[in-house]
């Protein structure tokens, strides 16, 4: 018995991106970017946190914010300022390390 076998055909993951999402730089896609960069930041923060054998409620002491406010932050961090970051990983004595990248497009100054 010969089985009709259809090729597949492979695909990288940043190819089914392009896709679905469109290709980097395109407004949906960056938002898909960024957005799977908050959730991961936060599973870090509750990592750490964790490492540190801290609670939630011992971490929110260490920074001034209540138990609340980390168990938010840890699962949704869009809506943190950066001085909170780094206040947090401070905390956790951990080294965060951020990275600025220039895209090329035009810059008026008025």
């Amino acid at each position: 018995m010969v089985a009709n076998k259809e090729k597949m055909k492979m695909m990288t993951l940043d190819q089914l991106k392009d896709i679905d999402l469109g290709k980097v730089g395109t407004p949906e896609r960056d938002k898909y970017e960024f957005d799977l960069r908050m959730e991961l930041l936060g599973q870090m923060i509750k990592s750490i946190r964790k490492e540190r054998n801290l609670t939630q409620e011992q971490l929110g002491q260490l920074i001034g914010v209540q138990k609340s406010q980390i168990s938010k932050l840890e699962r949704n961090t869009k809506n943190v300022t950066i001085e909170t970051i780094l206040k947090v990983f401070r905390a956790l004595k951990a080294n965060v390390k951020f990275i600025v990248e220039m895209k090329e497009s035009e810059f008026k100054v008025a």
